[in-house]
This record gives C-alpha cells, sequence and structure tokens, in this order.
C-alpha cells in the first residue's frame, strides 16, 4: 500500500468507523467487545484488498455479516449462547427514546445469533429477502421463516416495542 492508498485508508476508516461500530453493535446483540472484534476484522480484511475495493463500506460490512455468520455458526457447535446486557450508568439519559433504545438493545440480545442476524440485515440495514438469503447463504424462504419467527418472538420479548410501532403508523 503507498502512502496515497494509506491515506485514503485512513480517512475511510476515520469517517466511517462510528457507522461501522453501530452495525457491529446491532449484530452482536449490544456486545461492544464482539462489536469491536467485529469492525477490527473487517478493517483488517478492507485493509488488505484496498487498492482493489471499489466500494469499501459495501465490502466492510459484507465482510461484517458474513464473519458474524461465522462466528455464530461455530458458537452452535460449541453450545455457546453470549447474553450482553446494558450496562447501568448513573445518570444516564432517561427519555423515552433512551428506554426503547434499551428495550430493543435486550430483545435482540434474547434472540439467537441467527434470528439477530436477520433482522440487523432485513431491517435495520433495510435488506431485501433475497440479499439477506444471499449474506448468509441460505433460501429466501429460510429468511422469511426465521424473519417471522424472530418478530414473533420479539413481540413476546417487548411487546411495548410493538405498541410502539403500531402508534407510529
Amino acid at each position: 500500500m503507498d502512502a496515497a492508498d494509506e491515506q485514503g485508508f485512513r480517512e475511510f476508516v476515520s469517517a466511517r468507523s462510528p457507522a461501522l461500530m453501530r452495525l457491529g453493535f446491532l449484530l452482536t446483540g449490544g456486545d461492544q467487545h464482539g462489536a469491536e472484534d467485529l469492525v477490527q476484522t473487517a478493517l483488517t480484511k478492507l485493509a488488505a484488498k484496498w487498492q482493489r475495493v471499489e466500494a469499501p463500506e459495501a465490502y466492510a460490512r459484507q465482510i461484517m455479516y458474513r464473519q458474524q455468520v461465522s462466528w455464530w455458526r461455530a458458537a452452535v457447535r460449541r453450545g455457546e449462547v453470549v447474553q450482553a446486557a446494558p450496562p447501568d450508568l448513573p445518570g444516564a439519559d432517561r427519555t423515552h427514546q433512551s428506554e426503547l433504545r434499551m428495550v430493543l438493545r435486550g430483545a435482540l440480545a434474547k434472540l439467537t445469533p441467527k434470528q439477530r442476524t436477520v433482522v440487523v440485515l432485513r431491517y435495520f440495514e433495510d435488506l431485501p429477502d433475497h440479499q439477506v438469503a444471499r449474506v448468509l447463504g441460505c433460501s429466501v424462504g429460510t429468511v422469511r421463516s426465521t424473519t417471522h419467527r424472530s418478530l414473533a418472538r420479539l413481540r413476546l420479548i417487548a411487546p411495548e416495542l410493538a405498541m410502539e410501532l403500531e402508534a407510529a403508523t
């Protein structure tokens, strides 16, 4: 990587790291360390191919999706269940939106990694079913059934989210 490419990469990292971190946080169910690992892995892989990549953010996001899928597949084989609870911070913002974010974070953490990944890709990244299926390496039917089960579980876990969605529409 020459000096100009290195500078371009540094500028990309500086500008897009917060957005990639938010995506990582959602994909890992609120696990700060897992999100940091996910972003770091994506940026490391991106740096190796920086000169050949035309759309660096799309490439980094794709790496993050695939890496998260790889991690949850490995966790299933090991039988691990990762749970992250939001920290209790003194003096934290007590507004309604803040509370909803905490409820959403907690509800996402209670989904299986596969369900959480499908919900994040489908609703937070706004990808259509066929793109989610391609990213996860499964069929569109699997994405749709997983989405249906995930939303049903979210309604049970956090009914206040369902009421907010109805009020917003």
